[in-house]
């Protein structure tokens, strides 16, 4: 079978196996591959199949939900399909209220723009957990679940000489990577043997190695071409929560860089779950639909996962009759007829906005394509704004296809909008699209330089307190130290945004010292900004994102302990150096993004 590009197959000489997990928003799972299999087939990688006993028949997938649950003592008790089932059964009983059931968590990481190691979870009761052991719980379990496997024929799994890559959306902060870093290493894994990988660059990675046969476009077509040496292309990476894009070049000797910086934004498939309950809501009343959550909790699981089926399916239909049905429970009609006194379908004809929508044959729900298209269509809005801003931008110019990966992408609305806004573009949907993420974080393992360059967000630099100048600085940053008059807040600019940076590189080196003779620790502020040229660390669009923490050299005056510091752009994780000038000793440094 032909490849899709002809890419070094040289695997890292130290990683003998390698081992990925996907820790998403809805759903989770793990791969894993040996080094001498990846360097024979890189695409010889090995998933587990989860199996789900609820209900009339046996679920398998290739991922499991992405849930867990405590105990009331705080212990933890399962993950995935067993917590989800175990929720239920205490549910049935009535004995689920003091249990922590935590859904869906995985974007507090994005929205919560204050994290910190004590950010706390709140479950579907409002018991709250340290978020921090509710993500290193998952982890482990994940971790411990392939650990344990001993079924790979002729081979063995040996934690000491794996080496784990834990996949996050590119469009997360530094807080939210060193988040997940502390969690999985909570979790037992070494920091030394972990890496993280960005997810739709790991999606990508996957598609070209691909055979050319299972990377076709919306038509068909195969898209070899597209992964050509100098071929520019977009990975949108549709996920459960967010929507995460990159931009990609292809350089002459295969490697990638990346052109335009990550962007994206909450746009995932569980909004359209989210608008699917709010028109649930709108059909039977907020009320009902309460009720029917919390003590009916088996059926609106079964419910929502009809819904997760039909959800890649439902597509754009030419006849305004074609109904889409759902199987509604017997215990929303009976909890409306408590509530209201009588049966809520009778009660459609009295909602002016529905009743031409919505029809009900026996315990079945017809919804007109309208109505379905109305579930899409704000989620399909963002994005289709979103892509359009960016292809207007000249660093996109000549990427002329969209590589589609990710949960979301399978959905036939997503690909239908896409086609309709973008008809220039090529839309390419590779087979497995929903595991394109986990299978290209393996690859990565194996090759973490495929991606030699990246473009930087955000405008990083320090905030320094240099001499005052009153030609230069405001007389509002006026502050006298010692019986010296500094300048306060002063960005010290260390790279622009939008600067292309090889991977690993470090740019200029920047030399700080205390500001008094007696510290023997230096804690040196970072800010970022999108602007370009911020001059201090209180303008506009600045913000605090964290510390570079230096052990200081011993030395009597401020000046003997003057130090070095750098930061290495480029990777999937900002890192720092800093040794003392006048000795050159390398000094202990660390960043703290989470406070």
């Amino acid at each position: 079978m032909a490849s899709a590009l002809p890419v070094s197959l040289q695997a890292t000489k130290d990683r003998l196996q390698v081992a990925a997990i996907d820790f998403g928003t809805t759903y989770s799972g793990y791969a894993f591959s040996f080094r001498t299999d990846f360097l024979e087939n890189p695409l010889k990688i090995l998933t587990n199949k989860w199996e789900s006993q609820g209900g009339s028949a046996t679920l398998v997938s290739m991922k499991t939900p992405s849930c867990v649950l405590f105990s009331p003592d705080g212990k933890f008790d399962s993950f995935g399909y067993d917590a989800e089932e175990k929720y239920l059964t205490l549910a049935m009983d009535e004995q689920h209220t003091r249990w922590f059931y935590f859904k869906n968590f995985k974007m507090l990481l994005y929205e919560n723009k204050n994290l910190t190691r004590s950010t706390q979870l709140t479950d579907d009761k409002g018991l709250k957990m340290p978020a921090h052991k509710v993500f290193s719980a998952c982890i482990r379990y994940l971790k411990d679940h392939l650990v344990n496997l001993q079924s790979v024929p002729g081979k063995s799994l040996k934690f000491r000489e794996m080496h784990w890559v834990l996949t996050v959306p590119a469009i997360w902060d530094d807080s939210a990577k060193q988040f997940m870093r502390e969690a999985a290493v909570e979790a037992g894994i070494a920091t030394e043997n972990l890496s993280l990988a960005l997810e739709p660059e790991a999606a990508a990675l996957y598609c070209r190695y691909l055979p050319m046969e299972k990377v076709v476009d919306s038509a068909g077509k195969a898209s070899i071409e597209s992964f050509a040496p100098g071929k520019r292309y977009l990975v949108l990476d549709a996920g459960g929560g967010t929507i995460d894009i990159t931009v990609h070049e292809t350089l002459p000797d295969g490697t990638v860089k990346e052109v335009y910086k990550a962007n994206g934004g909450p746009w995932g498939g569980t909004t359209v779950d989210k608008a699917f309950v709010s028109f649930l809501e709108e059909v039977t009343g907020p009320e009902v639909m309460q009720i029917f959550k919390t003590q009916h909790k088996e059926d609106f699981l079964q419910l929502m996962r009809e819904f997760e089926i039909k959800k890649k399916t439902m597509e754009p239909k030419d006849d305004p009759d074609a109904k889409t049905m759902f199987r509604m429970p017997l215990a929303i009609h009976e909890t409306f007829r408590t509530v209201n006194g009588t049966d809520f379908r009778m009660s459609l004809l009295l909602k002016q906005n529905l009743k031409d929508n919505v029809t009900f044959t026996g315990d079945k729900m017809r919804v007109k394509p309208a109505q379905i298209q109305a579930l899409f269509q704000k989620t399909i809005d963002h994005i289709v704004n979103h892509l359009t801003d960016i292809f207007k931008r000249p660093e996109v110019q000549g990427a002329n296809m969209i590589l589609m990966v990710g949960g979301f992408s399978e959905s036939k609305m997503l690909q239908n909008a896409l086609k309709k806004n973008f008809p220039s573009k090529q839309l390419v949907i590779p087979e497995d699209a929903g595991l394109a993420v986990l299978k290209g974080a393996v690859i990565f393992g194996h090759k973490p330089d495929a991606i030699v360059a990246r473009v930087t967000p955000l405008t990083y630099g320090i905030e320094i307190w240099p001499h005052f100048d009153a030609s230069r600085h405001p007389r509002s940053k006026l502050k006298m130290i010692d019986g010296i008059a500094r300048c306060a807040d002063y960005f010290d600019k260390h790279i622009e945004a939008d600067t292309e940076v090889q991977a690993g590189k470090t740019f200029e080196e920047k030399q700080y010292f205390p500001l008094t003779d007696d510290q023997t620790k230096m804690s040196i502020k970072i800010f970022a900004s999108p602007n370009k040229n911020p001059r201090y660390t209180d303008d506009s669009g600045c913000s605090f994102k964290g510390k570079i923490l230096v052990n200081l050299p011993d030395g009597k005056t401020a000046n003997e302990k003057e130090v070095v510091v750098k930061m290495i752009y480029g990777n999937t994780e900002l890192k720092v150096e800093a040794r003392v000038v006048k000795t050159g000793t390398v000094l202990s440094a660390t960043l703290d993004f989470l406070g």
